[in-house]
């Protein structure tokens, strides 16, 4: 998987920031907790198998995941001066989906999700220090919603001439299954007034999916849907 890269380099971070660690004041205490306000971007890295049961001559077609930002809220909590807790959260996603291969440009449709992502996270820096980096590793559970095909993919399957001997498509139904994975993290804290941080992070997440679409002509397709994204959040820190 893409994702063990990212858990190579998040791994080296973690054993060089230890050792720093053993000879630096911490920039936190236990028991503080940081709450970060700000905007992040879900930009998915996406692969894509082919749609199943499709007729001839839409052999290869595939889908793409585009880009989405929403509203971000992360805390922290910090367990020891060193190790925090971490809970992503952010307002409802929402992803066009297009087409791929022989649904090249074609509007296939769009579904919302949720991502949270809990992360444990090794904190470093000096305690009067204004940047304030750390690493983390987590888990991921992905739930997707209020999915709706695109009436272009309609339109599109609607000239295919098997489809429309049948008598055409008038109605699809997809549904996205939920999706549980690990997350890498860096981020950086960096200290503008007592108590006051700004903050940038990044995520690597492992997350695929299965979408199936039901058409009214009792046909069932299904794609496998590795969206894999990098997230990237910008923010505004308090510490309490």
């Amino acid at each position: 998987m893409k994702i063990l890269n990212t858990f190579g380099i998040t791994t080296l971070v973690v054993g060089m920031s230890c050792g720093i660690g053993t000879t630096a004041l911490a920039a936190h205490n236990a028991g503080d907790i940081l709450l970060r306000v700000g905007a992040v971007t879900v930009a998915p890295d996406t692969e894509s198998g082919t749609v199943s049961g499709l007729p001839d001559g839409v052999n290869n077609a595939r889908v793409d995941v585009e880009n989405n930002s929403q509203l971000s809220l992360t805390a922290t909590y910090m367990l020891t001066d060193n190790l925090g807790l971490e809970l992503l959260a952010a307002t409802p996603f929402s992803h066009d989906i297009v087409g791929k291969g022989n649904l090249q440009g074609v509007a296939v449709g769009e579904t919302r999700h949720l991502p949270p992502t809990l992360s444990l996270q090794y904190h470093f820096g000096g305690k009067e220090g204004i940047f304030n980096p750390y690493v983390g590793i987590g888990i991921n559970y992905t739930m997707f919603f209020s999915e709706e095909v695109d009436g272009q993919l309609l339109n599109t399957l609607n000239t295919l001439p098997t489809i429309a001997g049948l008598g055409g498509i008038r109605a699809v139904d997809m549904e996205l299954d939920g999706s549980l994975g690990l997350a890498g993290q860096a981020g950086v804290d960096i200290k503008v007034a007592d108590n006051w941080y700004v903050n940038a992070a990044v995520w690597y997440i492992d997350i695929g999916t299965t979408a199936e679409l039901k058409t009214d002509l009792g046909t069932t397709h299904e794609v496998d849907v590795d969206i894999d994204p990098w997230v990237f959040n910008l923010a505004v820190a308090y510490k309490f």
